[in-house]
């Protein structure tokens, strides 16, 4: 399949790369000369403008930094470029609304969209091992289901246009109460003359496992 991808960063570059070893033809673009030359090596195909990528793409992923950055890209580069029919499928992370907006504008233009944050961070995506949590419509999503599996170890639809971002935020949320309660928990326990180590050893088999605490690297 060919599948273009723009936003080759932490994220964006080991995903491509992923797709690459799954035996797609990835055309890719970046702002970043290095990135692009990081995706060249991958077995990208790379272009210095985001219009040239898409061209006849039967796929477009997306992995950018904010929501007004995935509005500029849609609108600007991807809707009018990209074949009508292609799939779209935005993995940034960015808000609901825009999502939403972005989706809608992506019906009306004569192309299937998803939104599709992922969970996992850099070494999952190097790894092809994200998780994938999906917006959309059940056609999207089976449509982008083939393009998301080589770069995820699930692949999840969570619900119309938007779901994704939902999920992705709600998400963080319970990660940073873990993550805050980790970090309070070790602190008390050296406070009160306890080994952070065997404390550790304690909660990483007890009630108190949990990602930040087993995983986080």
């Amino acid at each position: 399949m060919k599948i273009a991808f723009i936003g080759l960063g932490n994220m964006g570059g080991g995903m491509a790369a992923n797709l690459v070893k799954a035996g797609h033809n990835v055309c890719a673009f970046d702002l970043n000369e290095e990135a692009r030359k990081k995706a060249d090596d991958a077995g990208c195909t790379t272009f210095i403008q985001p219009e040239w990528a898409v061209e006849d793409a039967e796929a477009v992923v997306t992995m950018l930094p904010n929501g007004e950055i995935v509005k500029s890209v849609y609108e600007g580069s991807v809707f009018g470029n990209a074949p009508a029919g292609a799939v779209l499928i935005d993995c940034s992370t960015i808000d609901v609304a825009t999502a939403k907006e972005t989706s809608a504008k992506a019906d009306a233009a004569g192309y299937d969209m998803v939104d599709a944050p992922v969970s996992g961070g850099i070494a999952a995506a190097n790894g092809g091992t994200l998780t994938f949590m999906v917006g959309g419509t059940e056609k999207a999503f089976k449509r982008a289901e083939k393009v998301l599996d080589p770069m995820g170890k699930a692949v999840i639809h969570a619900g119309d246009a938007g779901a994704g971002q939902t999920a992705k935020i709600c998400n963080n949320m319970l990660l940073a109460v873990t993550m805050i309660g980790t970090g309070e928990a070790l602190k008390m326990a050296d406070k009160l003359g306890l080994d952070p180590q065997k404390f550790y050893e304690i909660s990483s088999q007890s009630t108190g496992y949990c990602w930040p605490l087993n995983d986080y690297t």
